[in-house]
């Protein structure tokens, strides 16, 4: 790799300008975190100009480097980097700093700024997404070979980010997974908003990396040492067998002669006498935004020479294949047969492993539980990295943000599985995922008080409508095995995340599946039909026999299966009209709460309370979601 043309007073401008700026942006805005930005400013100075290998003018090339900053309020200071290091990102933009439209918006955005791999802010999601991408990276290399993949992914993360406890879930499988191309730095300034780290936490963050298997280099207080700060990070990328953990004990709002070492330097924008009179220890100009043209070309240059000269020593090997979009070759379900739906994607996943060799299937200790495996694959691990059946243990929290990871790395498509319940563990991440539109599939088996037994702290009600309510999330309840199947097609060939959110009893087939393309179809018309019944999931079984025994009482009733609502709202009025013709009154039945059927339905049949422990056909009877609830509700309706 190869060093930096800076001169030494080059590398103090570059880093003062850094500093100035991550001052200058959030007093203009008059919002922002300074302080961190400045005490990190030698460390993001040093990898940008000396260590990591990128291409400013081809950002995504698939071999770059990845670096991710987890804590997220410190944007100001990957701008600043960005800029100097010679991305597509103006100074303009770095003026316009969390302002609408702006391409410096408070926290980095994926697909917003060139050179921003993942959206981090909310803490601890960054460093998991990092373990994603070190996963990823191996996977790929050991699959493709090191001419394909062969780069490191840089992490910095701070108390805040520790504290969180998926730090604890993503740090601890990083380690079980001996992911030596992961290194994280610990920006170590114990401060957080409230204060000193001392009034919540005494943890020894070294002794508890070590613990999970990591190698730690402790560099103490030599937070301004380039060369101290190089040195580590080399021997961090030489070394082979760990994750590596660089400690690093920083002065938050350092140079400033008012606010070094204080919480008070974390949130609030220094005013701009404070402003001055931390240039004025720094010896630059007093004046806003000061980034001489010189300088900012030097570093330009340095980029430049340093990607070229990484480039031209990458000679070409295997390709990393795109995924596909369309799959072949999946199975069929005759009607009458009865197949739980988290048994069918199941069969829908293994029969499209050959197919997608970036495909990697995964669960939270309920591989077998949930339908996320393919039994024909091994287990990745560290003597078998290209395993592509991934074992997270139990930790939903970091599993769905290393999907993210994994998924924003590219050449691989995550399937995660757990159950629906605890998609609550999973939301952060989930959000993220549509935030960042990361191609991950999040399946989500036992979907209804259906479960049973295990009562209501494993019975998922309010689910559904909580990850309805996510913008750029598509969520499907399949009805039965050949929606399941055109849902994993829907899943493959969308270009965000998708949650499937299926039985855990055996459903009748009841479909050909075409609803989960327009997100809903008619699966029974009746002439003189006197209402609608719109079911998802299991209860469109329950619909249909209703609409039998409906129909011996001389009650004609329409039957639609509505998989997606998202789905659904994406087609024309005519489509959706023909679907739900007005004039035919509608009622929804769906094993949870009724938030939000309200914009489909006139009346509804949902659980709107927690459940209860009770065999899950007893369970659902008794709240209500049965054949004979259903013709009483219509009866009603109709009287």
């Amino acid at each position: 790799m190869p060093g930096s043309i800076l001169t030494p007073e080059q590398d103090a401008l570059a880093i003062s300008i850094i500093r100035g700026l991550a001052m200058d942006a959030p007093l203009k805005a008059k919002s922002g975190h300074q302080g961190t930005a400045m005490a990190l400013a030698p460390l993001g100075h040093v990898l940008f100009s000396r260590v990591m290998k990128y291409d400013p003018k081809d950002p995504t090339w698939s071999d770059r480097d990845r670096f991710i900053l987890s804590g997220g309020h410190a944007s100001i200071l990957q701008y600043a980097l960005l800029y100097l290091s010679g991305y597509d990102l103006t100074l303009d933009d770095i003026k316009n700093f969390r302002q609408w439209g702006s391409r410096t918006p408070g926290h980095p955005e994926v697909g917003h700024t060139a050179g921003v791999e993942v959206t981090t802010g909310p803490l601890g999601q960054g460093f998991a997404n990092a373990v994603g991408m070190a996963l990823a990276e191996r996977y790929l290399r050991s699959t493709f070979g090191d001419k394909a993949a062969d780069h490191h992914t840089y992490v910095i993360m701070g108390d805040g980010c520790l504290m969180e406890g998926i730090s604890h879930e993503a740090a601890s499988f990083a380690g079980h997974q001996k992911l030596d191309h992961l290194i994280a730095i610990f920006d170590d300034n114990k401060i957080t908003i409230d204060g000193s780290t001392d009034l919540a936490c005494s943890d020894d963050v070294a002794l508890r990396f070590k613990g999970y298997g990591w190698n730690v280099i402790d560099l103490g207080d030599q937070s301004e040492d380039l060369d101290a700060i190089e040195n580590a990070l080399l021997r961090a990328r030489e070394h082979t067998g760990q994750p590596t953990l660089i400690t690093l004990q920083t002065r938050i709002g350092y140079p400033s002669p008012d606010f070094t070492n204080k919480h008070e330097a974390h949130g609030n924008p220094f005013s701009a006498e404070h402003v001055s009179r931390t240039k004025s220890v720094m010896g630059i100009p007093d004046e806003p935004f000061f980034a001489p043209d010189e300088i900012v070309a030097a570093c330009h240059r340095n980029a430049t020479e340093r990607s070229a000269i990484v480039k031209s020593k990458s000679s070409p090997g295997s390709a990393i294949p795109d995924l596909p979009t369309q799959l072949t070759g999946l199975p069929r379900f005759e009607q009458g047969e009865s197949i739980a739906t988290r048994v069918a994607i199941q069969k829908a996943i293994e029969a499209s492993s050959e197919q997608m060799p970036g495909l990697l299937i995964g669960a939270a200790d309920l591989t077998g539980n949930t339908g996320a495996k393919d039994s024909k694959l091994t287990a990745q691990s560290a003597t078998n990295p290209s395993g592509r059946q991934i074992y997270y243990g139990i930790r939903e929290h970091a599993m769905g943000a290393i999907a993210v990871g994994l998924a924003l790395h590219g050449g691989t498509l995550p399937v995660v599985g757990t159950f629906f319940v605890f998609a609550d563990y999973m939301r952060p991440a989930i959000r993220l995922a549509a935030l960042s539109r990361a191609k991950c599939v999040f399946v989500f088996s036992h979907d209804s008080v259906g479960v049973g037994e295990d009562g209501p702290t494993h019975q998922p009600v309010e689910h559904l409508a909580s990850l309805r309510s996510i913008p750029g999330l598509r969520v499907i309840r399949p009805a039965d095995a050949n929606e399941t199947i055109e849902a994993w097609k829907i899943a493959v060939s969308n270009d965000g995340p998708t949650a499937l959110v299926l039985s855990r009893q055996n459903l009748p087939v009841v479909s050909d599946g075409s609803a989960v393309h327009s997100g809903a179809s008619l699966l029974r018309d009746a002439d003189n039909a006197e209402l609608t019944l719109i079911g998802t999931g299991s209860e469109v079984s329950v619909a249909l026999a209703a609409a039998d025994a409906l129909k011996a009482q001389d009650i004609h009733v329409r039957v639609v299966s509505m998989p997606s609502w998202d789905l659904f709202l994406a087609q024309s009025d005519e489509i959706r009209k023909k679907i739900l013709p007005a004039g035919i009154p509608t009622l929804s039945v769906e094993a949870g709460t009724t938030f939000g059927w309200a914009a489909f339905s006139d009346h509804q049949i949902g659980i709107d309370r927690f459940g209860a422990s009770a065999p899950g056909a007893e369970a659902l009877e008794k709240l209500g979601i049965s054949v004979d609830a259903v013709v009483a509700k219509a009866k009603e309706i109709r009287s």
